[in-house]
């Protein structure tokens, strides 16, 4: 994880990586092999590698969403099949459940998603995690699993929609 993210007074954003951390900047896939510190001087789409959901951690409905939209930012030659598995899941999620908590989170994700906010609505969707495990009756093994912390800020500049792409990289291929 960074240690020392930072916007310098120009509205660069400045990342502190240590070695073998990876981090998703416009689509691409980029592995350091020492500690590093990487100044981002104009708009960039980012999310570092501890903030990914990896395939094999998308084990419910809402996990399976925020994985969809996950690759809309970081996968952006995938745009198409991202936004279409995205509404699929959220349409299924929601003929599913009547709980006003999700409904209401699902319906606010959508608008960020088609405005091109994508990190705010995974901030969102990761926000759901709770009420989802405990609709499913797995608060334990589903509230425990593994889920990506997020930073504030994963974007530069003005908002640009961004396509899609699969994303579970294996932890031996960038």
């Amino acid at each position: 994880m960074p240690r020392d993210n930072s916007r310098a007074p120009g509205g660069s954003m400045h990342l502190s990586l240590k070695a073998g951390e990876r981090v998703y900047i416009n689509g691409a896939v980029v592995r350091v092999d020492r500690k590093v510190s990487l100044e981002l001087m104009n708009d960039a789409t980012f999310l570092l590698e501890g903030h990914v959901l990896q395939a094999e951690q998308a084990m419910t409905p809402l996990r399976q969403l925020y994985f969809a939209a996950q690759t809309m930012l970081i996968a952006p030659n995938q745009a198409g099949p991202a936004r279409l598995l995205y509404q699929r899941i959220e349409d299924g999620i929601l003929a599913a459940t009547t709980e006003a908590a999700i409904r209401d989170g699902l319906k606010a994700a959508h608008t960020l998603i088609e405005t091109g906010r994508i990190f705010e609505a995974l901030k969102l969707i990761r926000g759901l995690y709770t009420a989802e495990a405990t609709l499913l009756g797995e608060t334990e093994a589903i509230a425990d699993a593994p889920v990506p912390a997020l930073l504030p800020a994963t974007r530069l500049g003005a908002r640009r929609r961004s396509a899609l792409r699969r994303t579970a990289p294996s932890s031996d291929k960038a």
